[in-house]
């Protein structure tokens, strides 16, 4: 299957093969924070980002692509009456749980792309300046994202580390929404790639589905009772 033919025979909506779609498992979460996820022009054209899934099941989000020569000027702006708050762990970063409670609801920035391209979005896009930033506690539980290879042992997909912010900053109600879908991904896609069996598939995989080998370039279908 071409690389072309592959593009055509992925969901516009969550980008998986269309018979592994997880569309119907996407929840629309209404929180009160709110979500600005900032990705690099080249991170979202990648098929296994997370970014812009997580972004689907939260209403009160936003999506802002940089790097678009189209759009040279990247620029974030903030709802009155929210704190922004820019996630990620710089030297000297926050704890986030100190934000928990405040009067102000948050408005959580979460850039998107590699690490490099992370590091650099709150010098590269204008209102993040002078954005307080923040972390996620230490010690917490390793990546469970096994579709890419990780730089940094305590790195997380974009998905992950939003779960993890929301579940502080909403509760563990929403964290857990939001993992069950990242984990259907994870597991569809590793089981289209013949790494795991259907039945390690958390939540199954739809009847019918096709198992796509990167190896020997083939669409093969499997029956699932």
């Amino acid at each position: 299957m071409s690389r072309r033919d592959n593009a055509s025979a992925r969901c516009k909506g969550c980008r998986m093969h269309a018979s592994l779609c997880v569309c119907d498992l996407i929840p629309r979460l209404t929180t009160r924070t709110r979500l600005v996820l900032v990705i690099h022009r080249i991170e979202d054209r990648k098929t296994t980002n997370t970014g812009r899934l997580a972004a689907a099941c939260l209403t009160e989000s936003q999506v802002l692509v940089r790097g678009l020569e189209a759009s040279p000027s990247d620029r974030v702006q903030f709802p009155p009456g929210t704190r922004p708050l820019f996630l990620f762990p710089f030297d000297g970063a926050a704890d986030l749980r100190e934000f928990v409670g405040g009067e102000s609801p948050v408005t959580l920035i979460v850039p998107d792309g590699t690490w490099r391209q992370a590091s650099k979005v709150r010098q590269r896009v204008r209102g993040l300046e002078a954005v307080p930033c923040v972390k996620l506690p230490a010690g917490g539980a390793p990546t469970r994202y096994r579709l890419r290879s990780e730089s940094h042992d305590d790195g997380l997909a974009t998905m992950e580390a939003i779960a993890r912010a929301f579940g502080i900053l909403e509760g563990d109600a929403v964290e857990q929404a939001l993992l069950g879908v990242f984990a259907a991904v994870v597991d569809r896609t590793l089981w289209a790639r013949g790494l795991i069996q259907a039945g390690d598939v958390r939540g199954g995989i739809p009847p019918g589905a096709v198992r796509h080998d990167p190896r020997s370039g083939l669409a093969r279908t499997q029956t699932v009772g």
